[in-house]
């Protein structure tokens, strides 16, 4: 159902050389969460403001209650650049694609997986669906399964990881640590920017993206 490849570093080198870029524009400024909107399950008395946080030039996030911080503003065609570590047990998380109005716990959006062990896996929520996933419309979180092969891909806890998300159009492609991990076609060309709060504590900083 999909074809799944590790490419050396020089031709990751190549492709986002040769991909066209804009100048890159910051999506945190390491100060505050100016531009972005935090979203927590409703059942939760924990607000947003508890588990997105900024200290020390990053974002933190608690993990618990589940929920995400998203952009403001929604965006089409970029590369999007993340870095982000576990603080003490590596756990779950996940960067949010083309995410749909209706701030819920779930939204309609593609998520590139940051679980522990699957990081670039894709996973459909809120009822999207994706082309390569074929699945009844009543599973929920259908996930693509993640080649053995790429199993030392992430680092250990406290060590810092990088995401980079290219979405052109409905393609969306995902490398990790600078190996290609996945790619997909989406149900929608734009969408909102998101970072998940589902499990343990983790930190992301350097979140930018290069508009294309």
């Amino acid at each position: 159902m999909k074809i799944r490849f590790v490419i050396s570093g020089l031709s990751l080198l190549l492709f986002f050389s040769c991909s066209p870029k804009t100048e890159k524009v910051p999506l945190f400024n390491g100060v505050d969460l100016t531009g972005w909107v935090a979203v927590v399950d409703t059942a939760s008395s924990v607000s947003g403001s508890e588990v997105f946080t900024v200290r020390d030039g990053m974002i933190n996030v608690s993990g618990q209650p589940f929920g995400y911080l998203r952009t403001e503003k929604k965006y089409g065609d970029y590369t999007l650049h993340v870095e982000w570590r576990w603080i003490g047990k590596a756990t779950n998380s996940g960067i949010f694609q083309r995410v749909q109005d209706g701030d819920k716990v779930w939204p309609a959006a593609i998520e590139c997986q940051l679980h522990a062990g699957d990081a670039g896996d894709f996973v459909c929520l809120g009822g999207a669906r994706i082309p390569e996933v074929d699945a009844p419309p009543q599973v929920k979180f259908p996930v693509k399964e993640r080649n053995s092969t790429d199993s030392d891909i992430e680092k250990a806890a406290g060590e810092w990881n990088t995401a980079e998300i290219v979405c052109v159009g409905t393609n969306i492609k995902v490398f990790i640590n600078g190996s290609f991990e996945n790619e997909c076609t989406a149900p929608a060309e734009t969408g909102y920017i998101a970072l998940q709060s589902e499990g343990g504590p983790l930190e992301f900083r350097n979140v930018y993206l290069q508009l294309r």
